[in-house]
């Protein structure tokens, strides 16, 4: 067995680029492949959110039913990032998740490089609170 403690990977040729053999006979490029920022909250259906655990996300804000956002710690260095979600429990009618615009939430017309906000819908198509939120974002850091 072997360890290897280090503090710092470099690329050799390009300073912020380590391609890492992927599956198969694929490589994939580290720093593009991290998601760069998630948080957790339960009970977001109650009065004060409780953060599960969070990563590169200041806090979670309650904006209102089916509405948060999130600060990024270090911000994005576009608005071309992609995200992930979970809203859940939903065992009676399925949930969407979707990024909104961070100051008016009403469109995704005009994202943010220094937070995010979502809206959670139910299935009729009303802005609703769950239990659980997850989401990350995956795209550059400024």
């Amino acid at each position: 067995m072997s360890t290897l403690v280090i503090d710092t990977i470099q690329g050799k040729t390009t300073a912020g680029s380590v391609n890492v053999r992927g599956e198969g006979s694929n490589n994939t490029n580290l720093q593009q492949g991290l998601c760069k920022a998630w948080n957790h909250i339960n009970d977001a259906d109650a009065s004060t959110i409780v953060q599960g655990d969070s990563f590169n996300t200041s806090s979670a804000i309650d904006n209102g039913t089916g509405l948060f956002r999130f600060p990024f710690t270090n911000n994005m260095a576009n608005t071309n990032y992609v995200h992930v979600g979970n809203p859940g429990p939903a065992t009676d009618y399925y949930m969407q998740i979707s990024i909104r615009d961070a100051a008016n939430q009403n469109s995704v017309s005009s994202r943010s490089t220094s937070s995010f906000a979502v809206r959670i819908r139910n299935a009729g198509n009303a802005d609703d609170d769950v239990t659980e939120v997850g989401v990350g974002f995956i795209g550059d850091l400024a």
